[in-house]
């Protein structure tokens, strides 16, 4: 059976419009993700002007802590506080009850397995990490080893000693998101040269709304989104 045609006509047009919905959706995603990155940029830099809490857009509930950066894997990514769903939508957020970056004790940081952390899978004992502090100073870390574990299972969260502990889901390419799996790589400091690390390109915005569960220090899943 043959559509008469201006049933023919009103499905093509119905057919580009919807395209063209998909295509101005995208590109809107594409150009709010590099807006947040140029906020978040500004952001750091009034952090390390002085402004304790510089929020990158007015109704955030988030600021800049830290960045990180490993120039071998071509990652430079603002660290915010706080490891919600709100944080980690736009990079790594600090894990509330971990020690804050700069301080001594255990750093943990957590972010999406499938954009800002989905780095971590690269990750292999002996490579550097870099964390840039607020008063400008850059810690250098060495990445020690890497695990698997439950996301009830805080033991790593409480070890003892200087750590820089970061925790994504598992596994990175698993078709839905959460599940009961966290992947970890725990650094150590290391000696750092005078000097700051080199120049890393930045790492793509996140645009993922999904939700996971990162473990907190006391022993309970805090929800955060990976």
């Amino acid at each position: 059976m043959t559509l008469p045609a201006r049933w023919r006509r009103a499905a093509c047009c119905a057919l580009l419009l919807l395209g063209g919905a998909c295509l101005l959706r995208g590109s809107w995603i594409f150009a709010k993700a590099a807006l947040a990155q140029l906020l978040l940029r500004q952001a750091w830099a009034a952090t390390r002007a002085g402004d304790a809490r510089a929020r990158p857009w007015p109704w955030a509930d988030t600021w800049p802590v830290a960045r990180l950066r490993s120039p071998e894997r071509r990652v430079d990514l603002i660290v915010l506080e706080g490891a919600t769903g709100s944080s980690t939508a736009f990079g790594p957020g600090h894990l509330i009850g971990t020690a804050a970056p700069g301080t001594p004790g255990n750093v943990a940081l957590a972010a999406h397995r499938d954009t800002h952390f989905r780095f971590l899978r690269d990750l292999t004992p002996g490579e550097p990490l870099w964390l840039e502090l607020p008063d400008g100073r850059s810690e250098r870390y060495t990445v020690q080893r890497t695990s698997v574990v439950d996301e009830r299972d805080t033991r790593l969260l409480q070890a003892p000693g200087e750590w820089l502990t970061l925790i994504t889901c598992y596994p990175f390419d698993a078709p839905l998101p959460g599940g009961p799996l966290r992947y970890v790589v725990q650094a150590r400091p290391a000696l750092s040269p005078s000097g700051t690390p080199p120049r890393a390109a930045e790492n793509t915005p996140c645009r993922s709304g999904r939700r996971g569960t990162a473990v907190s220090p006391a022993g309970r899943p805090s929800r955060s989104r990976c």
